[in-house]
């Protein structure tokens, strides 16, 4: 049975259509009812074994490129193992080195991806383990699994809801639907019928699988249990939703132009030298050494290194990341879709403005704090000379069910949130609670959503005194009298209506209206029932209330403006609400559209809201449907989305974005289970400092990218021309293998590591989103690549010619050539560091790291060079001080090359237009 319509009908009309009755089902029918509708409870749709789930991350592109890299490797060793007796060689060692960054990099995703799968286990949770039912007419306690479509049950304070349900009954009902619809005030509950197709939120006549009863009592008749309640919707699209990565799918594009480059350049290498005569075995080896080199092993090491340091800087700055890619993913988002309440907003409501008959009073202060201060126009007074005001706030103060508390020097209120907000203001105002409390409370006619009020009674010795609050119409309606200057004056009709007006003026400035009123009562009046007592009150005024934004937030918007992400507000609150804060904060300006309501979303085709989309900042009264329908709005513009969320309502979303972003104070754990990040202090300005972190570390691994391929390229170019050029048969093949695999270790280690933990760039968060659908390596970086590949193997190969002509050796010539190669290597990593700025711009000192990894890396080149055991080992000869001064003028050209070219365009783009 589906939720939708239930609420349009009439309580004896859902009872018929269900074959129920107000004393519910016999235990026949309940069970009849169970074998065809199922167990009330959520079902995994797509359930995976942990081991199946990690068998799983083997079958990613560049996993496989390295498992066949790390096979070629192995059957290198094993050859000169059994084949030479060579004993242990750098090949295996090569192959336990990727076999450890495979194994690791499946851990890693192994965790993540687990930990997503938690989601729905979540969202089990919040259902509830027990109900009290009607049975053959008696109230029973009824495993919540075993309710079906027409059972009855009873509701009460604390209770969690366990179906969905149409009200058949309700006593001052209120219900705590936060998680769901993400409205932060609880819920009035009513039983009559209501038209139209409304609004979740606005559906009094229901309750949902998974809210609270935050006060009174009621009974509902079940109308949806399991998969077919809301919560079950919301559990179903959380398990369909699953999609890659960008950075996963860069990542594999990536892999798939290196597999297809790396087996190009090795089939010619190994084709020309088989042409030219050369030992085809020792050519294999050769060419299967050069495969392995040129393969980047290492970068599933570096991306995995860079994004687990991003993480540790994330926590410092108030985001928990859950899994790895996020930090990048965020870093290319085009666009934030935000919840308003407790992340745009403090999540605190705040009393703004108090209008009596003869004034109105602004009143100033953050969250729940008693400090603050009254304004009458600009001019700062003291509320309580006004007698009008001061009779006011006391009301407030009396016809109240909640407390102002302090703990751990943090003020919060215990009770309701609206109520708490009369305490702050009458705090503020600097009234004495004592005193106002020495009028003792004797009766109550509690809040119900068909009065829309609440009275209190108290004793004033002698007299007695009623006090009320509620909605403005309600208590205008028994008003006869109004408060005006210290004066009770007749209430007429052109006063109410102009009252009216401010009231909707109030909420056309998005401020959530309370009215307060009070009427002395005879002594002897001993009838406190709301016939007797709600009758001609005298108003005193109203309040406007709001949950104010965080300052912080809207400067994070501001951040996001210059870096070219768009901010959409996605809220549960209504229209009016929704639009005065996105113009408080800067989201909505004159030259595009202003809020769109869930309503209107509904009544828009896929392509106009495509249309719209992108003119569009403010969302109000959405479902969880809306939200992935604006997420896929947003992906056909091509953009990268990031969405928070808190609620339950929120999750489908949360896994739908590319990153999904959840609150950690206030979260659902189902929110926060179905997200990327959370944030550990629900503030919007810290997913800006995850967009910069995310920035900087994408920017490092393309350093990574660019400095191995480059490097890389150098090698290859090298091999290639020497095999073309040198007719020489003790020439080929140029680099030994043992040399190459050595080369790969020395240069595509440290230093390339040290360069994915590279400062970030000083302006990251000034320049624009790159296009997500830009390619892994740009043209640009190819160009580069090209280039700084020449340079290197033409230094390289005029090193060796002039040496081998000298008459030096073959060895000789080689062990100069081979470590000219690393030294062209260790200069460019540090041009490397940016493709753009020039290295003076960026500091040479800074990235010490780098500087100490170069340092290791010719350490080591020098240990193979003059010790013995090694010189034999990789067939080098000791060289003079005189070719280290050749090799390192050869080598530092790269360096000096690409820094004047990098340092004439940075100026043409830095000189005035």
């Amino acid at each position: 049975m589906g939720n939708s319509g239930w609420h349009n009908l009439e309580s004896d009309e859902v009872l018929k259509k269900l074959d129920s009755s107000p004393i519910g089902l016999d235990d026949k029918d309940a069970a009849r009812r169970l074998e065809t509708y199922g167990p009330n409870e959520l079902v995994e749709t797509q359930r995976i074994s942990p081991l199946k789930m990690f068998l799983r991350q083997f079958a990613d592109l560049m996993v496989i490129i390295l498992i066949i890299a790390a096979i070629i490797s192995a059957s290198i060793g094993f050859y000169h193992m059994f084949y030479e007796g060579k004993g242990i060689t750098d090949e295996i060692f090569d192959t336990i080195v990727i076999l450890i960054i495979v194994i690791l990099n499946a851990v890693f995703g192994f965790v993540q991806e687990y930990k997503a799968e938690q989601a729905i286990q979540a969202l089990k949770a919040m259902a509830a383990p027990t109900a009290r039912a009607y049975r053959d007419g008696e109230a029973i306690q009824v495993p919540a699994r075993e309710l079906v479509p027409g059972d009855v049950i009873a509701l009460a304070t604390g209770d969690r809801v366990p179906a969905d349900g149409r009200l058949i009954e309700a006593v001052n009902l209120n219900v705590d639907e936060a998680s769901l619809t993400g409205e932060s005030a609880s819920v009035g509950k009513l039983t009559h019928s209501l038209k139209g197709d409304i609004f979740l939120g606005d559906r009094r006549n229901m309750v949902y699988s998974g809210t609270a009863i935050e006060s009174g009592r009621g009974k509902a008749v079940i109308a949806c249990t399991g998969m077919n309640t809301e919560l079950g919707k919301i559990a179903g699209m959380v398990q369909e939703l699953e999609e890659e990565p960008p950075l996963k799918a860069r990542i594999n594009r990536m892999a798939k132009q290196i597999g297809i480059i790396v087996v190009v350049a090795v089939v010619i290498v190994f084709a020309v030298g088989a042409f030219r005569g050369i030992d085809t075995v020792k050519m294999f080896l050769t060419a299967v050494s050069l495969a392995v080199a040129a393969i980047p092993e290492g970068l599933p090491a570096v991306v995995t290194i860079s994004l687990a340091l991003g993480v540790q800087r994330m926590v410092r700055r108030h985001a928990l990341i859950r899994r790895l890619p996020a930090v990048e993913t965020l870093g290319s988002a085009t666009v934030i879709c935000s919840d308003k309440t407790g992340t745009l907003t403090k999540g605190e409501m705040n009393i703004r403005t108090i209008q009596t008959d003869d004034a109105i009073f602004k009143v100033d202060g953050d969250g729940f704090t008693p400090e603050g201060k009254f304004y009458r126009g600009e001019e700062e007074i003291d509320p309580l000379k006004n007698e009008t005001l001061k009779l006011l706030l006391k009301a407030g103060i009396l016809c109240n069910d909640s407390d102002l508390v302090k703990k751990d020097n943090q003020w919060s209120i215990d009770g309701d949130t609206t109520e708490g907000t009369l305490l702050v203001a009458a705090r503020r105002a600097k009234m004495d609670f004592d005193d106002c409390y020495k009028e003792e409370r004797i009766g109550e006619i509690g809040f119900s959503s068909d009065r829309k009020r609440m009275t209190t009674i108290h004793q004033a010795n002698p007299s007695k005194i009623a006090y009320s609050k509620g909605a403005t119409e309600s208590l205008l309606e028994i008003s006869d009298r109004i408060l005006e200057d210290g004066q009770v004056v007749p209430l007429h009709q052109e006063k109410k209506d102009s009252i009216n007006r401010a009231t909707e003026a109030m909420a056309m400035k998005g401020l959530r209206t309370l009215a307060l009123a009070y009427r002395p009562l005879p002594d002897d009046l001993t009838d406190f029932s709301e016939e007797v007592v709600e009758k001609d009150l005298i108003f005193l005024g109203h309040v406007g209330m709001i949950d104010s934004p965080r300052s912080d937030a809207i400067k994070a918007i501001e951040e996001c403006k210059k870096a070219g992400i768009h901010v959409v507000m996605i809220t549960g609150d209504h229209k009016l609400t929704a639009t005065a804060v996105a113009k408080e904060m800067g989201l909505i300006e004159e030259h595009i559209d202003h809020a769109v309501t869930g309503s209107e979303l509904s009544k828009m085709s896929d392509q106009e809201l495509d249309d719209r989309v992108e003119h569009t900042p403010v969302y109000a009264r959405v479902s969880p449907a809306d939200k992935l329908r604006i997420i896929d709005a947003w992906k056909e513009k091509g953009h990268i989305v990031a969405m928070t969320g808190d609620g339950v309502n929120d999750a489908p979303a949360l896994k739908k974005a590319d990153i999904g972003v959840a609150m950690g104070i206030t979260g659902t754990d189902v929110s926060k289970e179905s997200a990327d990040m959370i944030l550990t202090d629900d503030n919007f300005s810290s997913i800006v400092h995850a967009v910069e972190e995310g920035r900087s570390i994408y920017d490092n691994i393309r350093k990574f990218v660019l400095y191995l391929l480059s490097c890389n390229t150098g090698e290859v170019a090298t091999m290639f021309i020497a095999t073309l050029i040198f007719v020489d048969p003790r020439i080929l093949p140029f680099f030994l293998p043992v040399q190459i695999l050595w080369m790969n270790l020395v240069t595509d280690g440290l230093p390339a590591l040290a360069l994915g933990v590279d400062p970030a760039d000083p302006n990251v968060m000034e320049r624009k989103p790159r296009d997500p659908n830009e390619p892994p390596i740009t043209r640009d970086m190819i160009a580069i690549m090209i280039a700084v590949g020449l340079i290197m193997a033409f230094g390289t190969l005029l090193i060796f010619h002039l040496e081998f002509s000298a008459g030096v050796g073959v060895d000789r010539a080689r062990t100069m050539a081979f470590s000219t190669l690393v030294l062209f290597q260790m200069f460019f990593v540090f041009s490397a560091r940016s493709p753009y700025i020039p290295l003076h711009k960026l500091g040479f000192l800074g990235n010490k790291k780098l500087i100490l990894a170069v340092a290791v890396s010719i350490l080591l080149q020098l240990m193979i060079i003059y010790v013995p055991p090694l010189q034999t080992a990789f067939s080098t000869s000791p060289l003079e001080l005189i070719d280290w001064f050749w090799m390192i003028l050869t080598a530092s050209s790269v360096l000096i090359i690409m820094e004047s070219f990098k340092t004439w365009r940075y100026r043409r783009r830095s000189a005035p237009t």
